[in-house]
């Protein structure tokens, strides 16, 4: 551990990571909201995300592509300078008294999307190649703790600046954090692995990272099933909030405790899944963390507002602790040289079935299912629950040479 956090890239990539995600965090909170609370923001809004969803879909099968073709770093900065310019052009047009419209939201919020759609794969992929083996898993477990802790600080801040702040100064901070971030990725010393330099690059495929996985069929199915606590996430972030506000009848602070508990579970996780996962496995590790997940959304529907709370905490664990174990699983299961195209694989069937799902609960929600939208999302994780045990029972063709 002290290995890792002696290492003077590891430094640079936490720092880098805490200045962009608090800046871009506190953006995307900030606009989403000033979207929402416009003239229809809430329908416009809807069909935004839903669009942002497919255009990710169609898009993440090539930039597993491009990472796995170009220097990480490179990427990384790229993605970054772009983005900013973007931001500096919308601030300017604050700073120009011009009145931002509903187009200008939509705008910096599908920026924010697309950046967030290339960084993550790409900074996996980087830690992959830049970092030994044996760092793996306190690795990933910091790098939970560090998005969590920059979430919670982004929305503390975004809940005071919406207060106090016009949207361009809430823009000039995100371009500052992102030129900080910026500055820090270019300290960083890397080169491309030997590996990845011999490679023939024009001969690099979206479709490889689908063919290699198939070659693994219990791998492929272990892999895939295990994304259903990140996917039921993603459909809670829509399904609590009316929960909370039609079921529940709660205040909207409710809200805001659930999410402090979230994010301190998500903390726990990060902090010592690492450190279980030294002693049973990944694989082990992600059945345990799938069955938690699971048990607590499928209880959730059952219990009164503390239960509900107290539920939560284990929900972030098991979201967090099989995030954190599956992608220390991937990076030392798929050889680097083609890591952005199975990462990209995986996520394209997540961003899928995460289509799928709100496509149907939004229409549940709307005549009043909401209750039949949790037996739907419980029944979907028993069913995965079921194939990460069935396929871990197989966890001998995992280790075969890949």
């Amino acid at each position: 551990m002290s290995k890792l956090y002696n290492d003077s890239r590891f430094r640079l990539i936490i720092f880098a990571n805490i200045a962009s995600s608090i800046g871009s965090g506190i953006t995307m909170i900030a606009v989403p909201w000033l979207l929402v609370s416009s003239e229809n923001g809430n329908e416009v809004f809807g069909y935004v995300t839903m669009g942002m969803t497919i255009l990710s879909f169609l898009i993440t099968p090539y930039i597993g592509s491009l990472i796995d073709k170009i220097s990480r770093k490179r990427l990384l900065i790229y993605s970054k300078v772009f983005s900013l310019l973007l931001l500096f052009i919308f601030t300017l047009i604050g700073f120009l008294g011009i009145h931002y419209e509903v187009w200008h939201y939509i705008i910096i919020y599908m920026v924010g999307n697309l950046y967030y759609t290339i960084f993550y794969p790409t900074m996996f992929a980087l830690n992959q190649e830049i970092f030994d083996k044996d760092q793996y898993k306190t690795l990933n477990g910091t790098m939970e703790v560090q998005g969590q802790l920059s979430s919670m600080i982004a929305g503390a801040v975004a809940s005071i600046l919406l207060m106090k702040w016009d949207l361009q100064f809430i823009l000039l901070l995100d371009v500052f954090t992102y030129a900080l971030a910026i500055y820090f990725y270019l300290k960083l010393p890397y080169t491309k692995t030997s590996v990845r330099k011999t490679k023939n690059v024009t001969t690099i495929k979206a479709t490889e990272g689908l063919t290699f996985m198939l070659k693994r069929v219990s791998m492929f199915m272990f892999l895939s099933a295990s994304l259903m606590p990140y996917i039921g996430v993603m459909i809670t972030n829509y399904l609590f909030p009316v929960y909370l506000s039609d079921v529940l009848k709660t205040d909207g602070n409710i809200y805001g405790i659930q999410g402090m508990i979230y994010g301190l579970g998500a903390i726990f996780a990060g902090l010592f899944v690492p450190i279980i996962a030294k002693k049973l496995g990944d694989e082990k590790t992600i059945v345990y963390s799938v069955l938690t997940y699971t048990i607590a959304i499928s209880f959730i529907i059952y219990t009164n507002i503390p239960g509900y709370l107290a539920l939560m905490f284990f929900i972030a664990i098991g979201n967090s602790g099989s995030r954190v174990a599956r992608n220390s699983f991937l990076m030392d299961n798929i050889p680097n040289e083609i890591i952005g195209r199975v990462d990209s694989l995986f996520r394209s069937i997540g961003l899928l079935l995460r289509i799928i799902l709100l496509a149907l609960f939004t229409g549940l929600v709307s005549s009043g299912q909401i209750f039949l939208c949790f037996l739907v999302l419980a029944g979907l994780l028993l069913l995965a629950s079921a194939s990460v045990v069935v396929s871990w029972k197989k966890g001998f063709l995992f280790h075969t040479n890949v």
